[in-house]
C-alpha cells in the first residue's frame, strides 16, 4: 500500500510556493495604503481656520505656496465652535483658532485619532471694535461696552457680530467681557465679519465687533475701503483711567488695550509633512513678519516697543 503520490505531492509543494513567492512579489511592488505623499515643499493638505483670521491667514498661505511651487494649502474658513469640531476630522492637518486644546480634547486626538496634538501661540490679536462714522459716540469705557452688550446702555446701540453663538467673537464677549452675563436680544448677527462691517456702514445705532486683522492694515486696499466707511472706536486704557486707546500694536503688546486675545495653531498631523512645514513656516521669522505686517503682535518673535518724542 503506497502511503504518498510523490510526483501529485511535489507539484502541490511547487504551486503553493511559487504562488507564496508571487504574492511577495506584488506586496513589494504596491504601494502602500495610507502612505503620506505630502512633504513640507510639496503636496495637498486642508486646514480649518477660524474665519476672523481669513485675511492675515490667506496672506501666509499665499507666501507659503508661492515659496513652494508644488504645494496646496486648503484653508476652510469657519466659525470657530466648527473649527473645533474638525479636532476630531482626520482630513484637517491643523486647526487656527483663539484658544488651545483641552486635557479631554487631547486625550481623545491621542486615542481615537492616534495623533498627539501640538500647539503654539503665534499672534496677539484683539477685538476692534467698530462703529458708523455719524455714530454720536466713539470714545467707550468697558463698563459702557458692557451695558451696550446686556442692552443698559442709557443710548440705542445695537451690537452686531459675526455669528451669535458659534464665533470665537462671540466667546470672547461672553467669557472675557460679560464674565457670562446674557447678551442683549437686540444683538445681531451678521454672516462674517465683512458683513458686519458693511451693516455699521449703513446703519447709524450700530457697533460692530470684529478681529483687528480685518481693519488694522492701512497698507492693504480693501482694508483701507472699510476704514473710509467705519470708524474705530477708542477704549479706556487698562493702565490710565481717563485715557483712551485703539488696537494698534504697542497697545496689544502693553494690553493696555483691554480686549486681547490670543491665536494658536494647533497641528494634528501624524508624519512630519506640509502641515509641519507651514507651521514652521508661521513660527519663524517670515511668518511673523506676516502677521506684524497685518497689525497683529507676533507671537514668537521679540516686539521692542521705543519712546518717541515728537518735537517741532
Amino acid at each position: 500500500m503506497r502511503l504518498f503520490k510523490t510526483k501529485n505531492n511535489f507539484s502541490g509543494v511547487c504551486f503553493f510556493f511559487l504562488t507564496g513567492f508571487w504574492l511577495f512579489i506584488i506586496s513589494c511592488s504596491s504601494p502602500v495604503k495610507n502612505e503620506p505623499t505630502d512633504t513640507y515643499d510639496s503636496g495637498i493638505i486642508h486646514i480649518s481656520v477660524d474665519e476672523s483670521f481669513k485675511p492675515v491667514i490667506d496672506s501666509q498661505i499665499q507666501v507659503y505656496e508661492s515659496s513652494f511651487p508644488d504645494t496646496k494649502i486648503i484653508a476652510h474658513y469657519k466659525p470657530e465652535a466648527d473649527c473645533l469640531k474638525d479636532f476630531a476630522v482626520d482630513s484637517i492637518r491643523m486647526v487656527i483658532v483663539t484658544r488651545g486644546f483641552s486635557i479631554a480634547e487631547e486625550n481623545f486626538m491621542i486615542d481615537s485619532m492616534k495623533v498627539a496634538p501640538e500647539k503654539k501661540i503665534i499672534a496677539f490679536d484683539a477685538i476692534a471694535i467698530i462703529v458708523n462714522p455719524q455714530a454720536a459716540d466713539s470714545l467707550f469705557t468697558v463698563q459702557e461696552i458692557k451695558n451696550i452688550l446686556t442692552g443698559k446702555f442709557n443710548k440705542t446701540l445695537i451690537p452686531v457680530f459675526d455669528g451669535l453663538n458659534a464665533t470665537s467673537t462671540v466667546r470672547y464677549v461672553i467669557d472675557s467681557i460679560l464674565n457670562g452675563e446674557t447678551l442683549s436680544a437686540n444683538a445681531k448677527a451678521a454672516r462674517t465679519s465683512e458683513d458686519v462691517l458693511n451693516f455699521v456702514a449703513g446703519n447709524k445705532n450700530t457697533i460692530g465687533f470684529v478681529g483687528v486683522s480685518w481693519i488694522g492694515n492701512k497698507d492693504d486696499s480693501t482694508q483701507l475701503s472699510f476704514l473710509n466707511k467705519v470708524k474705530i472706536a477708542n477704549i479706556e486704557s487698562t493702565d490710565k483711567p481717563g485715557g483712551y486707546v485703539i488696537p494698534v500694536q504697542a497697545n496689544i503688546y502693553g494690553k493696555r488695550y483691554p480686549f486681547v486675545r490670543d491665536l494658536y495653531y494647533i497641528l494634528k498631523e501624524k508624519h512630519r509633512g506640509l502641515a509641519h512645514g507651514f507651521a514652521n513656516f508661521l513660527i519663524g521669522e517670515r511668518g511673523q513678519l506676516i502677521f506684524r505686517r497685518a497689525y497683529l503682535v507676533p507671537g514668537q518673535m521679540n516686539f521692542s516697543v521705543r519712546k518717541v518724542t515728537m518735537r517741532n
